[in-house]
């Protein structure tokens, strides 16, 4: 799961040829109706070192456009025990599936959602390498499955050029602690901010 930062103080534009079907209505949509070309970008051409997996990682995948206050998360096959009684997730039983909160989708800025939908995607390379996203007993900023999907876009920020003050803003994410945020950011080689860095 991954989730926009809010506020950034830098924000270098995507790759060029990154497209959004803004307009897109609500509902399941191929991946590549959404974001036309995500396979032909940097990360498309590097989320796996084998072009058949590449291929039919964006051939199946799907987006499913919600009418929610959210970022987006790979659709679970069944509700995960995590879920239960706090979260009612859409479940895509066999079907891999990213669903993307509309709002986020038609308003955010486009930095935001590139890296966002290439969280997701490396998570649905996990889950058919039999990856659990949603283990339970985990934090979150702990979890293999994030730590690894989050590497992937810090990578890939660095090299589109971000600050590592957009980098922490991105990795605030609102359902972890300031501690975990801290721990997420050293797992990451991510600076702390100066002023959390003079308090270790």
């Amino acid at each position: 799961m991954s989730s926009a930062a809010a506020k950034v103080a830098v924000e270098p534009d995507p790759p060029s040829a990154f497209r959004m079907a803004r307009d897109l209505p609500i509902g399941r949509h191929p991946i590549l109706a959404a974001f036309p070309g995500l396979d032909k970008l940097p990360p498309g051409r590097t989320i796996h070192p084998d072009a058949k997996v590449r291929r039919r990682l964006f051939a199946d995948t799907c987006i499913e456009l919600v009418d929610a206050d959210m970022w987006m998360y790979v659709a679970p096959w069944e509700v995960p025990a995590i879920a239960r009684g706090r979260w009612r997730p859409v479940v895509t039983p066999g079907q891999d599936c990213i669903v993307v909160g509309e709002s986020h989708f038609r308003t955010s800025e486009p930095l935001i959602v590139y890296m966002d939908i290439y969280h997701e995607l490396c998570h649905i390379l996990q889950r058919r390498d039999g990856a659990n996203l949603f283990e339970p007993g985990v934090s979150y900023v702990e979890r293999p499955t994030e730590v690894e999907a989050y590497r992937f876009v810090v990578i890939e920020g660095r090299r589109l050029g971000v600050s590592d003050e957009f980098l922490r803003e991105y990795l605030r994410v609102e359902w972890i602690t300031a501690r975990e945020h801290r721990l997420l950011l050293t797992t990451l080689d991510v600076p702390l901010p100066p002023a959390a860095s003079k308090k270790r």
